[in-house]
This record gives structure tokens, sequence and C-alpha cells, in this order.
């Protein structure tokens, strides 16, 4: 799933003076990792979720695409305040400040589900994408204090893998417990009482499943307080808000921050709708209960690809390869929009490995040389994953009006842009 910033430089954490903190590598290499894996499978869930809430309160496309709207909007307004408050806490606390953020997005599920009532649930989840939000701030720049400088494309990109170990473990697990749930009854043919009761039930499923989460959360920042003081020497820039939008006017951070944009909103939209893409008749004509485990396979590209891009780009241009592989995904997307059956699904399907290296080469491109001020750059690239918000509600009113099929073209197109980051980025900064 996507990912917030990483930076290309260790100077992100330092004073602007070359002041580095002291990192224990082997124990923060294994926090690091955990953290990428947390945060990408709570984010891919959302995709299990999405044609569970669909169903239970008759949705269309669009109201249903709200779910990620206000999941990804969190990045919008909490991006830029979170990297102040981590630069102001620390890594470590700051870290902790969002763990226990996210266990109370979890929580906020058992009213949600007591009252069985939509816009609680996109309330739990704006909180929840808060406390990720924050975790991503601390994880992706302590990627840069792990190892030299040339080897951080490579290094975000292998540490990513992780992320999308994750994204495809959490949908299989949540899949088969919260779409196999889905009874013979539907929500359209339920009124009054009757339908408040089976939303209450139903939902309560959901609910179960993020109090486990908020169980293994507070384990977790339990473990990282004990932790909080093994960064040594932690310094920050501080810059006021128009110093750090003032990165913007660089042709390659705005040109990067846009492609991030773009992609998040691309790979969620596909995300979001693919088990409803797989369900329709004409592709694999299966219910959502059975098929829904498959859009692991979606994420389990992106993490077979992240192992192989991790080798990739340590002896191939960043650029080119960035263009390469999203022109890949255009030519994917074509086949399965012009295509039926399994040639239709396992095509779109299949995009997932096109996007496995896009956002940390993206991101690692675009800020390149920023030095002292990657971590203004961490915060504005945090707000630009926004596009989570908005592309997969632009493709879902798109699918409402035409077909899922015909929808594909919003993707394609942010593709499209991205590959022209690439060929613009081919040449370091």
């Amino acid at each position: 799933m996507a990912m917030a910033p990483s930076t290309s430089a260790a100077g992100d954490v330092g004073s602007g003076a070359g002041d580095a903190p002291q990192v224990d590598a082997p124990g923060l290499n294994y926090f690091v990792f955990a953290l990428f894996f947390i945060f990408g499978g709570i984010t891919s869930l959302n995709d299990v979720i999405i044609p569970k809430l669909k169903e239970l309160f008759t949705l269309n496309f669009f109201e249903a695409s709200l779910v990620q709207f206000w999941f990804f909007i969190a990045y919008a307004v909490v991006g830029i305040p979170g990297a102040r408050l981590v630069k102001k806490l620390g890594y470590m606390r700051g870290a902790v400040a969002g763990l226990v953020t996210m266990m109370a997005g979890c929580l906020l599920f058992i009213p949600a589900s007591q009252t069985a009532a939509f816009p609680m649930f996109l309330l739990a989840y704006f909180i929840l994408a808060t406390g990720v939000v924050l975790v991503q701030i601390v994880a992706n720049p302590l990627i840069s204090l792990l190892g030299p400088e040339r080897t951080t494309h490579s290094r975000l990109t292998f540490a990513q893998a992780f992320n999308s170990a994750g994204t495809t473990l959490f949908p299989i697990v949540g899949a088969g417990i919260i779409l196999g749930s889905i009874a013979n009854v539907k929500a359209a043919d339920l009124s009054g009482e009757a339908l408040q009761t089976y939303r209450q039930t139903e939902s309560a499923i959901i609910t179960s499943t993020y109090i486990g989460l908020a169980i293994a959360l507070a384990l977790v920042a339990g473990a990282v307080w004990l932790s909080r003081n093994r960064l040594k020497g932690e310094k920050h820039e501080q810059t006021s808000l128009a110093e750090g939008l003032a990165l913007l006017k660089r042709p390659r951070f705005g040109y990067g921050a846009a492609s991030i944009f773009l992609y998040v909103g691309a790979e969620v939209a596909i995300g979001s709708f693919i088990i409803n893409y797989l369900a329709q008749d004409q592709i694999l004509g299966q219910p959502e209960s059975v098929i829904g485990w498959m859009v692991s396979i979606y994420w389990f590209g992106a993490l077979i690809g992240r192992f192989i891009g991790s080798a990739v780009l340590r002896f191939v241009s960043p650029g080119l390869t960035l263009a390469t592989v999203a022109a890949g995904a255009i030519t994917l997307i074509l086949i399965s929009a012009n295509a039926t059956g399994a040639v239709a699904g396992y095509s779109l399907l299949a995009v997932g490995l096109m996007n496995a290296i896009m956002f940390p080469t993206i991101f690692s491109l675009a800020c390149e040389k920023l030095g002292p001020r990657a971590a203004d750059g961490s915060g504005i690239i945090n707000v630009a994953i926004c596009g989570g918000a908005i592309i997969p509600p632009m493709f879902g009113a798109l699918a409402d009006a035409t077909s899922l099929a015909f929808a594909l073209v919003l993707p394609a197109a942010c593709y499209a842009i991205i590959a022209g980051f690439g060929v613009f980025a081919r040449k370091p900064a």
C-alpha cells in the first residue's frame, strides 16, 4: 500500500551542520520493519472493509469510496503538523504517539458498530489514519539513517517489502473473518428494525477485528516506549510552513510530490474496487465472500516486486526503472479493460507488481539533495498521499456513471504522468 515518504539523506534529522543521531542500527532495523508491516496491513484492510460496508449500507461506488476519502484525507490534514510534532517529541516518542492514536481509532469501531451508523465508521477511519500518518513520518526518515546515502533507493524499497507483507497478509485474514460472514440475507432486502439489527450484527464482526488490532498496537507501543531513549543526539531543523512549502517551487520536488499524489490515488482506487471488479459476471463471476481474498494477490505482487526492485535499483537508473514499470501498469490496465474472464481479472491484479517500486523511487528521486530540508519534504509528501482520498471517489463516480472497466482510464492517466516523471528525473539531482 501507499507509504509515507522516506528521505534520501541522513541530514533530515540533523541541525543542518551534519549532526546525525547515533543509531542503534540492529535494534532499529527490526523496529522500523515492524512499523512498515503494521501500517501497511491496516491500510490494505480498507480494501476488504469497503465491499462489506457497501453491502451493509446499500452504498453506490462513490459512497463506498468515502472510506478511503476519510482515511487518506488525514494525510492532508495531519502531514505537516505531524512532522512538526515528531520534531518536537523525537522519533521514538513520536512513534508511540502514532501507535496510541491508531489504537484509539480502532476502539472507535465499538460505538460505530453499536450505532450501526456509516458516519461513525468514517470518523474511526480518520482517527486511525491520523495515527498511521504519525507512524509513517517516523518510520521513513529512519531508513535513511540505517546505511549509506548511495543505497537509499534500494534500502527503502527493501523496507517497504515488509509493508507489502502486511498488505498481503491482512486482507487474507480480513476477508476470511469479515467478508466470509456475509449472510444469505442482504441489507437491500430489509427495512426498519430488522435492517438496524442486521447492520449491528454484521458490523460487530468488523469491530472484533479492530479490537484485536488495538490490543496488538498497545503491545507494540509499550515496546517502543521502553526503547524511547535509544536514539542519541537527535536534532531537527525548525522551519516555518512557508519555508517548507517553498520546496514545491523546485521542479524536481514539485513534480515528484504530484507523482506521489497520483500514484497513491491510482493504487488505492484499483485496490478499493478490485473485489467488486472481479466479482462481475463477465470477469470471474464469483461472490465477494468467495473471491475477497484475491485482493491479497494485488498486494503480493508489490511484495515480490519490492524484493526484485531492491536488487535492480542498485544497478539500473531509478528514473528509467520508474518509467518502465509505469508503462507496464498502463499496458496491464488496457488489457484488463478490453478483455473478459481470467485474463481481465489477473491482468488487473498484476498491476500490483508494477506498483512495487513506485513510491520509494518517486520519493527518493524527488528528495535528492534536500539535505537538512528533507524533514520538510517528508511532511509535504505526506500531504501528497491524500491522492488516496481524491482519486478513488473520482473513480467511483466515473464507475457509477459508466462502468468499472471504463473507469480504469483514470488510474491509467495517473501512471502516464508518473512515467513522465521517471524520464524527467532520470539523471541525479
